[in-house]
């Protein structure tokens, strides 16, 4: 079965995939001849999956998925949030500025509690679907690891005395919050598939 993953982001693409397995045949954006980098312009982690998955849908009528994925950190009010990827301003994803701004927001605050959320929105058939994913932790006030991408190497799982960085992908594509929202995904594409 073939679906279409609305990223051009590799590690997300390859996470998906690992997450997936053999169930389905996952495109990417580039797969499908689609080279537009789609504007995530929605106020919050729902409605910026929801614009990637209908400009796809919408554009190609194909059925597809995306996602939008957040790190919500309590003493910053929920900060970065839906602007996760590019809170530290400028162009692209600079993953280092984002983690040295957000430890330098936190400080010495000692209320480290924060969450990793990810919201996927699969169209099929026009029909739309919401699938969330959430995972407790905690920011941590040193990078440690090397794995992974984005806050991982700040990021320490509730339950787990390593970071997402350390833990290594095999088991954070178990535990992560994308690998619970794929879970779920991937649950109510195999029950409605015909």
């Amino acid at each position: 079965m073939k679906i279409v993953f609305a990223t051009n982001n590799q590690n997300k693409l390859s996470e998906i995939r690992q997450i997936l397995g053999d169930s389905f045949e996952v495109l990417s954006l580039k797969d499908i001849g689609c080279d537009v980098d789609i504007p995530e312009t929605g106020a919050t982690l729902e409605a910026n999956a929801l614009i990637k998955a209908q400009y796809v849908y919408d554009h190609y009528h194909i059925d597809c998925f995306a996602d939008d994925t957040g790190l919500e950190v309590d003493a910053l009010g929920g900060a970065p949030g839906v602007y996760s990827a590019r809170y530290a301003g400028g162009e692209g994803h600079d993953s280092e500025a984002n983690m040295t701004k957000l430890l330098n927001e936190l400080g010495e605050n000692n209320n480290r509690k924060a969450r990793f959320r990810t919201v996927i929105t699969l169209i099929q058939q026009g029909q739309v679907h919401e699938f969330e994913g959430i995972v407790n932790g905690q920011i941590i006030r040193e990078r440690r690891g090397g794995e992974g991408f984005g806050y991982d190497p700040i990021f320490q799982p509730d339950g787990y005395d390593q970071t997402f960085a350390e833990l290594g992908l095999d088991i954070k594509n178990h535990i992560s919050h994308r690998a619970r929202a794929t879970a779920k995904l991937a649950d109510f594409v195999l029950k409605n598939k015909e």
